[in-house]
């Protein structure tokens, strides 16, 4: 008889295998192990929350707070599986607040690790002891071993102390898996960063072989959260982030995302919140995704710390062993939320009437950050009139030269006065036939100054309050166009096409079925799809700026979104596409020379064009030099 064939009587598990087998699911590595205690001492209430590694956490982790402690009688209960203070009943897990509840962390980590707990509740007289390695042995000797370690007093102060030696000692396999100690601490790291900037209350620590590497104090004030943010995510972030705080309908969206011209390489500087509990959702990151999707060079990643706080019944986080992953009840409404309030925020990010003065060196590319405090009933700044540089009626004076060989064309009459005063009384003189109006001097600047010159016939420079302005005249010109284009489309909706041949697409039964019962979703989107056969539609109408467009990838592509996630994007991005082609080519060109009009109504269309702090293509169109800046640069107070 085949062997295979034989009969196996079914055994139970030993209590030791069957948590080695849940280790698997909830220690990773040593990254894993921290974030179960440090989350579990965050629920604990803990203020100040310690965490020492060595060998990147394969040697030994050592994570101690001053939380609430856990009850003698409890410290047993605690590294047995399925044993939680936070789940009781069934209906505890429909509304779950609380970072950990699975309550098999503990158990699992002793598994595979030498655990000794320490504990001590505000209450108690003493502190007690457990050393799980004699638990472990218990456990192994026999599945209903009446042997247990011992409690032991201790002398620490109220709170708990977890320590992990020798991870893996006793699964060689999965040891073997482990990385480089740099690389595990650099997963430890990152989860580090994401506990600490989830728990703004605590004050949070970090060595890693001795060596202090976070010191991080609890954050209560704006400024304070900032500078932990500054700390964890590096002042360039802060330094070029929007800060929105968004509520609408129970859920409120707030924190900070970078502007486009502060892009990275890798998507390793997003963090998103929800209720506490960091998370990655194809949802969320779809939706943010989006709101970057006409201000982001191609192939760069947006930077963002953000916090969604919601209702805990509207969200189903028990749906991955890790918790990183999380189940929203009303996905579509989550999704618009995310991406109104981003997009939004990223519109309104214009020079505002008092630019923060930046430490950053001239090089840098970032200048003055805003703060947005909104509701429901937010809406966009009105739109000024746009008004091209060819046409604008003062726009045709004559540039004088300054004396620099070309290199630089003033827009300063001979003997003109240099002070910024005497330049907004020279502009209002200049612009009084034009309707741009230029303000009462200095106390009335506007926010990115008065131009002076131009420079290379490709940057404009400009005197505003703080210092000196640097605009890319082409890059801005290119954003204030593609906006007004962009405003004007959506002013009239969709202007549409009939197709003269319809297009005739194979696609599968399930897509042709989709097409059949979503044609108003589709037309909604400007496309007019009809089913011919069961495997068969046609594209009888598009949008008109897509009808020399690759039709039938069009349709491939919006199809494979519309069931993938209930909606598409295909549409506005290569209408978007055209937008900014349009733009490009519509805009002011480098090598034009601008009269001092056209350099200043510029100025002013910058500031009243949404996303105009970078390009179509994600790049920076104009930078604040402030005069710390300079005076640094030439040592002055030195």
């Amino acid at each position: 008889m085949n062997e295979a064939l034989t009969p196996q009587r079914i055994k139970p598990m030993s209590a030791t295998l069957a948590n080695q087998i849940a280790a698997g699911e909830v220690v990773e590595r040593p990254a894993s192990v921290v974030k179960e205690l440090v989350e579990n001492s965050l629920d604990a209430g803990a203020d100040r929350i310690d965490v020492e590694i060595e060998k990147g956490g394969a040697k030994r982790i050592l994570v101690s707070d001053n939380g609430s402690g856990i009850d003698k009688e409890d410290l047993l209960l605690a590294v047995s599986r399925h044993a939680s203070s936070k789940v009781i009943k069934l209906a505890d897990l429909e509304g779950i607040s609380s970072l950990g509840f699975r309550g098999e962390a503990l158990a699992s980590i002793q598994s595979v690790s030498h655990l000794k707990l320490e504990s001590k509740q505000v209450s108690a007289e003493l502190a007690w002891s457990l050393d799980c390695s004699m638990l472990y042995s218990a456990l192994e000797q026999a599945v209903d071993s009446d042997q247990s370690p011992q409690l032991l007093p201790s002398t620490l102060p109220t709170g708990t102390r977890i320590e992990i030696i020798d991870l893996f000692f006793n699964t060689p396999a999965r040891r073997r898996f482990l990385r480089t100690e740099r690389t595990e601490f650099k997963k430890v790291e990152e989860v580090f960063k994401r506990l600490a900037l989830a728990g703004f209350d605590s004050a949070f620590s970090l060595k890693h072989n001795q060596k202090p590497l976070y010191q991080l104090p609890a954050a209560s004030s704006f400024e304070e959260k900032e500078r932990r943010i500054g700390a964890v995510c590096g002042k360039p972030f802060i330094e070029n982030a929007v800060y929105f705080d968004r509520e609408i309908g129970g859920m409120r969206l707030w924190g900070w995302i970078a502007r486009p011209t502060f892009s990275r390489s890798q998507a390793d500087m997003q963090y998103f919140f929800v209720n506490g509990r960091v998370i990655r959702d194809k949802l969320i990151s779809h939706a943010l995704r989006r709101a970057y999707q006409d201000v982001l060079y191609h192939g760069r990643h947006p930077a963002y710390v953000l916090y969604l706080e919601l209702n805990p019944t509207l969200v189903d986080v028990n749906v991955h062993p890790t918790k990183h992953e999380v189940r929203f009840h009303d996905s579509r409404s989550i999704h618009n939320f995310v991406y109104h309030s981003a997009h939004q925020s990223l519109a309104d990010d214009r020079p505002a009437g008092s630019v923060n003065q930046l430490e950053n060196s001239v090089a840098a590319d970032n200048f003055g950050r805003r703060v947005f405090q909104d509701t429901a009933n937010t809406s966009a700044a009105p739109q000024q009139g746009y008004m091209p540089l060819a046409q604008t009626s003062a726009y045709g004076a004559a540039n004088i030269s300054a004396g620099f060989g070309g290199s630089v064309q003033s827009g300063r009459t001979a003997g003109a006065a240099g002070t910024i005063a005497e330049q907004a009384q020279l502009y209002q003189s200049l612009a009084s036939t034009d309707g741009v109006g230029a303000g009462n001097a200095q106390e009335d600047l506007p926010p990115l100054g008065y131009a002076i010159a131009q420079l290379k016939a490709i940057y404009v420079l400009a005197e505003n309050a703080q210092g000196m302005v640097l605009v890319d005249m082409h890059a801005a010109h290119e954003r204030i166009v593609y906006e007004q284009i962009k405003n004007a489309r959506q002013e009239n909706q969709l202007q549409l096409q009939r197709l003269l041949i319809p297009l005739s697409i194979d696609v599968s039964q399930q897509q042709a079925d989709f097409v059949e019962n979503n044609r108003e979703l589709l037309e909604g989107l400007g496309v007019w799809l009809v089913r011919t056969d069961p495997e068969r539609i046609q594209l009888r109408q598009v949008p008109a700026l897509l009808a020399q467009g690759d039709h039938q990838k069009l349709v491939e592509d919006m199809l494979s979104d519309l069931m993938a996630q209930g909606s598409s994007d295909r549409v506005t991005e290569q209408i978007n596409e055209i937008i900014s082609a349009m733009a490009c080519h519509g805009s002011v060109r480098a090598s034009r020379v601008l009269s001092l009009p056209e350099m200043n109504q510029l100025l002013r269309d910058i500031e009243l064009t949404e996303r105009s702090g970078q390009c179509n293509h994600g790049r920076p169109t104009w930078i604040q030099i402030t005069l710390d800046n300079l005076d640094k640069l030439f040592m002055r107070g030195q």
